[in-house]
């Protein structure tokens, strides 16, 4: 990648201010296959620089313009999907098939969703003799995390651009290759040069300089709840505007009437999807406690038909977790749960037979699960689901809540009055009923410690935007 070492700023691609270069690891084999730049706070101020100039005619450009610009980066998109999946799976272990179909997948469904809503969204309305507007926030710093890499740039720059802001990203230097990708998409649709920037780099360096940039009026962040809060106090010495998206413990009760083979094994799969490395994950599983013997031999099933292995390995259904230190945290965790006194269902600590070297984690499952245990309360981000038994619905939906955070939450019911009460009574952004199909309309974001604003469609592009009034603007 011949761009690897450089940083997009102000339409071209540039050298570091000062060269800082580090390893991308393959996840799957531990080696460094590729070398990005790190950045430092004068490549932040240099494309800060260039977004704030750019915004001055960037933002006064009609919607249908970029519209079509949107549509101009939809098309390069398509051409560049099987590049982006080669480098998403590569950088973060996802399986070749997975990457194409689900990682690039989600981002261009995100960019084909935010211009339709374009299309039809309305910047201005009239209130008597008085004229409400929605402007462009600014200059927005884009923080991106490596899990889900093209959904959250996606869903964060493709609102952007459709509101009229500009831009400085900074993806995860773990996964970062598909977001260099994604700044050659973007310059070879034309977007206007210092409307969107590209600096690589760590949260400490190149993530504080922007979140406390004088000149960033808003941040969207994507990551852990520790470091949202970074950002977060990072951002409110200049009071900029603040987006979070954050960790999640997501609850999924099974009523006593549902299809328990057919829901349980469901449940599994959702944990496990990418490897388990999704914030919305439905990670505690909670089943009527006269069933649990019956849902722990259905949960044990599905977790055997996982194969684990090389992102590139014919057959393979779940890859590596992204780093060593993701790998870490995970065992320990796995160690917690037995230490603590749950039933290791499947898996468990260590690698899976025959993996010797690659961050690869056992398909694991605990059944027995209190409330007050680790593995029921932390965030994993592994491919570890914990099965806690209750004695009514009301106690389960209780249990549910109980958590700092409220991303998500899964409903599995035959009754779907029970189901809907249930959902009304969750505290989440989101909640999923009988595992539907998932939607690029519909907003996501969290309650309490999962972050606050929301992304997605519609959504997304209101938060992007300024609230103007303009009064007197007619004769009264």
């Amino acid at each position: 990648m011949s761009h690897a070492l450089q940083f997009y700023i102000d339409g071209a691609w540039v050298d570091p201010v000062v060269p800082n270069v580090l390893d991308v690891i393959d996840p799957s084999s531990e080696d460094a296959f590729a070398q990005i730049s790190l950045g430092s706070k004068a490549d932040v101020d240099k494309a800060v620089a260039a977004a704030k100039q750019a915004f001055r005619t960037f933002s006064r450009t009609t919607p249908a313009e970029r519209y079509d610009l949107l549509q101009r980066i939809i098309a390069v998109y398509k051409t560049r999907s099987k590049d982006l999946a080669n480098a998403v799976s590569r950088e973060m272990g996802a399986p070749l098939d997975f990457a194409l179909n689900s990682q690039v997948g989600i981002g261009l469904a995100h960019l084909e969703k935010i211009a339709a809503v374009l299309k039809d969204f309305s910047f201005e309305q009239r209130k008597g003799t008085s004229l409400v507007v929605k402007e462009p926030v600014g200059v927005v710093g884009l923080i991106t995390p490596w899990n889900w890499p093209l959904n959250q740039i996606t869903c964060k720059v493709g609102p952007a651009l459709a509101s009229g802001c500009t831009m400085v990203l900074k993806p995860s230097e773990i996964a970062p290759l598909d977001a260099i990708i994604v700044a050659e998409i973007l310059d070879e649709a034309g977007v206007p040069k210092g409307v969107f920037n590209l600096v690589n780099g760590d949260g400490p360096t190149v993530g504080q300089a922007l979140a406390s940039h004088p000149d960033v009026d808003m941040m969207s962040f994507t990551g852990s709840t520790r470091a949202g809060i970074l950002v977060a106090k990072s951002a409110a010495d200049t009071v900029k505007r603040v987006h979070q998206e954050l960790g999640g413990k997501s609850a999924n009760i099974l009523f006593p009437d549902v299809d328990f083979a057919d829901a349980v094994a469901k449940g599994v799969a959702g944990c496990f999807g990418n490897s388990g490395q999704s914030c919305n994950a439905p990670t505690r599983m909670f089943v009527p406690r006269d069933r649990k013997d019956e849902v722990a031999a259905y949960a044990k099933a599905a977790a055997e038909t996982f194969v684990v292995g090389a992102a590139d390995a014919p057959g393979t259904k779940l890859g590596p977790v992204v780093s060593q230190i993701q790998y870490d945290k995970i065992q320990g965790l796995i160690e917690a749960g037995i230490a603590e006194g749950a039933t290791l269902l499947a898996g468990g600590p260590g690698r899976p037979g025959g993996l010797n070297r690659g961050y690869f984690v056992r398909p694991t499952i605990f059944g027995d699960v209190t409330p007050d245990m680790r593995i029921a309360r932390e965030e994993i981000f592994g491919p570890v689901l914990a099965i806690l038994p209750y004695d009514t619905v009301d106690q389960a939906i209780d249990l549910a809540n109980d958590t700092v955070y409220g991303l998500a939450s899964y409903i599995q019911a035959k009754d779907l009055g029970k189901a809907r009460d249930a959902a009304s009574r969750m505290r989440t952004g989101n909640v999923h009923i009988n595992y539907p199909a998932w939607d690029a309309g519909i907003p996501f974001g969290g309650y309490k410690q999962s972050g606050n604003g929301r992304e997605y469609a519609e959504y997304g592009l209101e938060d992007f935007l300024e609230i103007k009034g303009i009064l007197g603007y007619e004769a009264a």
